[in-house]
Order: C-alpha cells, then sequence, then structure tokens
C-alpha cells in the first residue's frame, strides 16, 4: 500500500506461491479502488507503479464472511434458513466459498438482493481444498461432524501458526464430542457421526469458540470455554447467537 509513494515504485517477488492469496487480492481491488495501479504479474510478484496518489472517495466495506460463516454454517447443522445480509455477489473475501462448500456437501443456498442465506438438508461428506479460506475451516469441521460419510480438508498446515495449533484444536475438541477424526500436517479427514455434548476448550482462540458454539445449536450439553474470547474479532457474537 506504501508503494505508490516510491518513486520507482514496488515490486514484490515471493519464494513461493501464498496462501491466503484473496486477501491479497482484497488489498489490490482496494487501491485500484483509489485510482491507484497495483497488480500480480504472476504467481509469486506483485507491482505497483510508482509516483501515483489515492484519489479520495467512498468506499463500502463488506461485513467481515469469515465470521458470517458461522451463521451459515448454523443454518446448515439446524436445516433452518439462516442468512447474512450485506454481501456483494463479486466479494474477492476467500471465505465467501464457505456457502459453495456448504452446498457441496447438501446444503441450499439462497440469495435474495444482499442477503445470502445456507439452509441444511441430509448432510455427506466432501473433499475440500480450504488453502484460500484458512479461517473457515473450524466452522466447516464441525459441519462434517453431522455429515455422513469421511470429509478430508487439505492444505491447511498454515493453520497450525494461527492464534493457537487450529489442526490439533479442532481435532481434539470433536473427538471430545465422540467424533473421529485424523489428522497430518496440513489436513484434517472427519467421520460424521452423532456429535455429544462436551466442555470445550478454546485455547483463547475465537474461531474455536464461534465454531463449536455451531453445534451447541443442535447438541445438548455444549459447554464453551473463556467465552470472552470472542471478543477479538466479533464483540457481539454471543447476543445473535442467542437470538437465534
Amino acid at each position: 500500500m506504501i508503494g505508490p509513494f516510491m518513486a520507482e515504485g514496488l515490486t514484490i517477488k515471493l519464494a513461493a506461491p501464498p496462501v491466503s492469496s484473496p486477501y491479497i487480492d482484497l488489498t489490490l481491488d482496494v487501491m485500484k479502488q483509489f485510482q491507484v495501479d497495483a497488480r500480480k504479474t504472476d504467481a509469486t510478484t506483485y507491482e505497483v507503479s510508482g509516483g501515483q496518489a489515492y484519489a479520495a472517495g467512498s468506499y463500502a466495506v463488506e461485513p467481515d464472511l469469515s465470521n458470517a460463516g458461522y451463521f451459515w454454517a448454523a443454518g446448515a447443522v439446524t436445516g433452518q434458513k439462516i442468512g447474512v445480509a450485506n454481501i456483494f455477489s463479486r466479494s474477492l473475501q476467500g471465505d465467501f466459498k464457505q456457502i459453495h462448500i456448504l452446498e457441496k456437501m447438501g446444503c441450499s443456498l439462497f440469495f435474495d438482493d444482499d442477503r445470502v442465506a445456507v439452509k441444511g438438508r441430509s448432510l455427506f461428506a466432501v473433499d475440500v481444498d480450504m488453502s484460500d479460506t484458512p479461517d473457515a475451516v473450524p466452522a466447516i469441521a464441525v459441519v462434517a461432524a453431522f455429515a455422513r460419510g469421511t470429509t478430508r480438508i487439505t492444505n491447511i498446515g498454515h493453520l497450525r501458526e494461527k492464534e493457537c495449533d487450529r489442526i490439533h484444536a479442532v481435532a481434539s475438541q470433536l473427538e471430545k464430542m465422540g467424533i473421529q477424526v485424523s489428522q497430518g500436517e496440513d489436513w484434517l479427514a472427519i467421520i460424521g457421526g452423532k456429535p455429544a455434548g462436551a466442555f470445550i476448550n478454546t485455547f483463547n482462540d475465537h474461531r474455536i469458540a464461534m465454531a463449536f458454539a455451531v453445534a451447541g445449536l443442535v447438541v445438548p450439553g455444549m459447554q464453551i470455554e473463556n467465552p470472552a474470547c470472542v471478543g477479538k474479532s466479533f464483540p457481539g457474537f454471543w447476543d445473535l447467537f442467542d437470538a437465534l
């Protein structure tokens, strides 16, 4: 974002193609909206022309689709139609992919004006690469616990370097609920079944707390440790979730 102010511009070369690349795409798109030329020239190179200036203007910031995903996941496991408003159909957020993962798992999608809703039916397992949607993995994994068959989530090794080791966190807490899970360095496999209530350790990670809250909508006896950890990204989460 500082590239335009450099006289000779800026070139960034990465050692390998990035994970979570939609976040880079979002940045380039916002820069473009404010009249700055920034672009991806190949899988590992980004260039910004120098001597530019940002032009003032208005920009509507869409909701965080990582957080929207917990409500879509709630629609999946409860069988109720649950939607999130103010979603842009042209969204570049990687976590927009969540709705299509849920669709593959058997959910119905509804697009009403600027609202996207998900309604679950009989859920079944999928194989899915979530390298570009890492924040959505805990919620999708919880949904997989209710799905028929074995769901495989791959290319997620970077989840071990988040607020906690999310691969271990998700696996260990699903196992507490009686769900069979196996894991590798960069993958998870979840065998769907009949989840039972459990005390969920959040590892002080907001995404673990919110993902397992989804299970609590249909599984009696769920308890979430340190629910206040959601304040990092979604302070009003419990109020909205209680309203469901």
